[in-house]
């Protein structure tokens, strides 16, 4: 069982550069596309036209936080169905709980590894598991 990253769309949301940075290293060197946006606004934008296979998304942004561009994403009939994973320098109970009410499918506390990240979008993205 072969995972294939190679042709995934995937978009991390944070205004943190660091992070966007690593996280689009990470992706970029198993063959992903990553787009990545500084905010909620810049995502929102971007994801019309991209239409990522995942998206990863901090929850503490200015303007638009991870909690609202999450629900605004699940609240999209065309999105709906995308999985959004929520990124937290945090590792508390009340933000994962936040994080499901809005619809997130997983959360994840920075700072992650890569094997967190591939196996995150392993666990939610059909085509990178192999299991076409």
């Amino acid at each position: 069982m072969d995972d294939n990253f190679e042709n995934l769309k995937i978009m991390v949301i944070d205004d943190s550069k660091t992070i966007r940075r690593t996280a689009e290293t990470l992706l970029k060197k198993v063959g992903c596309t990553v787009i990545t946006a500084t905010d909620g606004f810049d995502a929102l934008a971007k994801i019309a036209d991209s239409r990522p296979d995942i998206i990863f998304v901090d929850i503490m942004m200015p303007r638009l936080d991870g909690y609202q561009t999450c629900a605004l994403i699940k609240n999209n009939s065309s999105f709906k169905s995308t999985p959004v994973i929520m990124l937290s320098s945090k590792d508390g109970l009340f933000d994962k709980a936040k994080g499901r009410i809005v619809g997130s499918d997983q959360y994840l506390t920075k700072p992650f590894s890569k094997d967190e990240l591939l196996g995150t979008i392993r666990a939610h993205v059909p085509a990178a598991s192999g299991n076409q």
